[in-house]
């Protein structure tokens, strides 16, 4: 997967104009405030789902302009493409000449992977960080998973619900056997989805954080969950139920469920110790790269296309080995980097330098 072209008109503060790109890495150069961000958000937008920055449409319509407009070449499922997007209140979207019903259609056949400062809190923040970064990037390989994932939040949105007032109800203890029975089997599902993720998921990861770091460092990853049976969901869901029902007084006691695959964790090491804890900050950050990375080679395994590479302000932090590994030795992916720091881009051996100022983009390599 190929972005050949970006147009822009009236987006944010950019400027109306072409932007060509290279098919290996393109660094976008520029101080603070100056439009990097927004070209990449923009390009973003493409894939049919909301900017990651999670800007409102009218947010992204430059200040008193009523709309903006966008169009992308790029090469995907063997042929050239285009696509247009309008942003009003709402968004209308056009692929090679066809209107869609919405951007949403945009999904699958335009993909990115897209490294943000606000992913590093899949280090830095709690469990729920990390899975929902699991759950969202299992949904994009399984359609049916977000249905699970609501079905689950349902039963136990009603079974804390019921646990707040069983005091005052009669056979409460019976009627609980009912949302014991329901979320053990749905979570056991999802718990043992995320796990065989997971597994996947890190050798993928070990194989780039290897590259990243040039092999001085080694990352772990391991799907906590205190009930897992990884061969089989029956069993999982027998040993939930069994711990939701040892541990009923507490849930009582407190109104709430506290086992469940709401309550499970994705651990992430370096060099076997807690990357939260242990981690220096370039660390962390050679993690969540491993993990965004390695997250799109298994995306590229169920689809047959590569994602585009989106990697905005990453620079920071990182060595200059680590520096080196994503401006020279990412073969086989279009890459986007943002940067401010202009001795960054004296590392590019080949590849496209674009620079913005005040919006405006001009090509210096």
């Amino acid at each position: 997967m190929i972005a050949r072209r970006l147009y822009t008109q009236n987006y944010r503060n950019l400027f109306s104009d072409d932007i060509e790109f290279a098919d290996g890495v393109n660094v976008i150069s520029g101080q603070n405030g100056q439009g990097k961000t927004n070209l990449l958000e923009a390009l973003c937008l493409f894939t049919g789902v909301r900017s990651f920055r999670g800007a409102k449409n009218l947010e992204l319509i430059a200040k008193g302009e009523k709309f903006a407009r966008m169009e992308l070449d790029f090469f995907a499922e063997k042929r050239e493409q285009s696509a247009s997007l309008v942003i009003t209140d709402k968004k209308q979207a056009t692929l090679n000449g066809v209107r869609l019903t919405a951007a949403t259609g945009f999904i699958g056949r335009f993909c990115a992977v897209v490294f943000s400062p606000d992913n590093m809190s899949l280090v830095k923040g709690g469990s729920t960080e990390r899975r929902r970064f699991l759950d969202a990037a299992i949904s994009q390989q399984f359609p049916t998973y977000p249905r699970l994932l609501v079905e689950y939040n349902r039963i136990l949105a009603q079974r804390n619900a019921f646990l707040k007032k069983s005091a005052t109800t009669a056979g409460f203890e019976s009627m609980l056997e009912i949302w014991d029975e329901n979320l053990s089997m749905t979570g056991a599902k999802i718990s043992c989805k995320r796990a065989e993720y997971v597994s996947r998921l890190s050798g993928k990861a070990v194989e780039i954080f290897d590259g990243i770091s040039s092999g001085r460092d080694t990352i772990g990853l391991r799907y906590s969950c205190s009930y897992l049976n990884p061969e089989s969901v029956s069993e999982t869901a027998a040993a939930l139920k069994n711990q939701l029902e040892a541990h009923r007084a507490s849930d009582l006691a407190q109104g709430c469920t506290n086992y469940g695959a709401h309550r499970d964790d994705l651990h992430i090491s370096v060099n076997d110790m807690a990357s939260r804890s242990y981690a220096s900050q370039g660390q962390k950050r050679s993690c969540v790269l491993a993990l965004k990375l390695a997250e799109a080679s298994l995306l590229e395994q169920s689809a047959g296309e590569r994602p585009i590479a989106v990697l905005d302000d990453v620079m920071s932090e990182l060595d200059g080995l680590r520096q080196d590994y994503l401006l020279n030795h990412m073969d086989g992916w279009q890459v986007f980097i943002s940067c401010c720091d202009p001795h960054t881009v004296k590392g590019l051996d080949k590849g496209r330098i674009i620079a913005v100022e005040g919006g405006k983009f001009s090509a210096l390599q």
